[in-house]
């Protein structure tokens, strides 16, 4: 299974990846970046990146549960054993020259972590990228 490093460079080489990095979404840090991030300031877009993740993952708006049943945990909850994962997939912001996809990323400790990939919008195919996001998810270790 990839670490940090090796899914990070494997998104790079996506058709129009401009960046990438593995943000922790609860304290704003990022934990691996590579390549360029809007404004040249990886660090102030990883907090930007986790502010967005947490305003999408705590909104029960964007819980998955049946109707009517906010489940056992509340609002947002599936009620599984993996409770602390949010039930959101991924988060897509566009622009008039990119995409940003977040991907959040289950994780074995008590926090939570997303992908973050930007993509340049005329040389980037977003389907593409949003599954190959998808899979390197599920196979990064973290913890």
């Amino acid at each position: 299974m990839p670490g940090i490093d090796e899914c990070l460079l494997e998104a790079m080489r996506l058709p129009g990846a401009r960046g990438a990095a593995l943000v922790d979404w609860t304290s704003g840090l990022a934990l691996g970046v590579v390549g360029e991030f809007p404004g040249g300031d990886a660090e102030a877009a990883a907090a930007d990146v986790a502010e967005l993740a947490r305003l999408a993952a705590e909104q029960p708006a964007f819980a998955v549960a049946p109707a009517g049943d906010p489940g056992p945990g509340g609002p947002g909850s599936t009620g599984g054993a993996d409770d602390a994962d949010p039930s959101v997939e991924d988060v897509i912001v566009s622009n008039r020259d990119g995409y940003h996809l977040l991907r959040f990323v289950p994780a074995a400790f008590d926090s939570g972590a997303v992908l973050h990939l930007w993509l340049g919008r005329a040389e980037g195919n977003l389907a593409l990228a949003r599954i190959r996001l998808g899979e390197m998810a599920g196979r990064l270790v973290l913890g």
